[in-house]
């Protein structure tokens, strides 16, 4: 798990999770992308709570782990500005089976989303200071699943 400004490479990240094991029948890899939100946006600014955002998404890793049968995973989160088409957070699981790969991905986007302490502002192509991303209804309703799923 990091937060960094760098951009990531998400084949390596996976294959550093595989690498010399026989046991892995599935990696799901999922990497989240900065949108032009229809060509007004010129970059999108990501900031952070330095050690807290770091401990939240440990917190929420550690959660996968223990509710999946998972042979590794790793977030990556960026923060700092980010240009369309840049890639932002990236979530690999592994697994023995696919079904605990999958699951655990969507559940650790889900809380990444939410629950980790990350704050949105866009820069607009016009040279205006856009909004700070409000979080989204739906998105509470997809992390909230999980509290009742078993």
């Amino acid at each position: 798990m990091r937060v960094q400004a760098a951009p990531f490479d998400a084949a390596a990240e996976a294959a550093a999770l595989t690498a010399g094991r026989t046991d892995v029948g599935a990696v799901v890899t999922f990497v989240g992308l900065c949108r032009d939100e229809g060509g007004t946006l010129a970059a999108l600014e990501l900031e952070h709570y330095p050690g807290m955002a770091e401990e939240e998404i440990s917190r929420v890793m550690a959660q996968a782990l223990e509710r999946w049968p998972l042979t590794g995973a790793t977030a990556i989160h960026r923060h700092g500005k980010i240009a369309p088409g840049e890639p932002i957070v990236l979530v690999v699981t592994v697994s023995a089976h696919r079904a605990a790969a999958f699951a655990a991905a969507e559940f650790l986007m889900d809380y990444l989303k939410t629950r980790a302490p990350f704050w949105k502002k866009e820069h607009r192509r016009d040279g205006t200071s856009g909004d700070w991303v409000a979080a989204k209804a739906e998105d509470d309703a997809a992390a909230g699943r999980w509290d009742r799923a078993t």
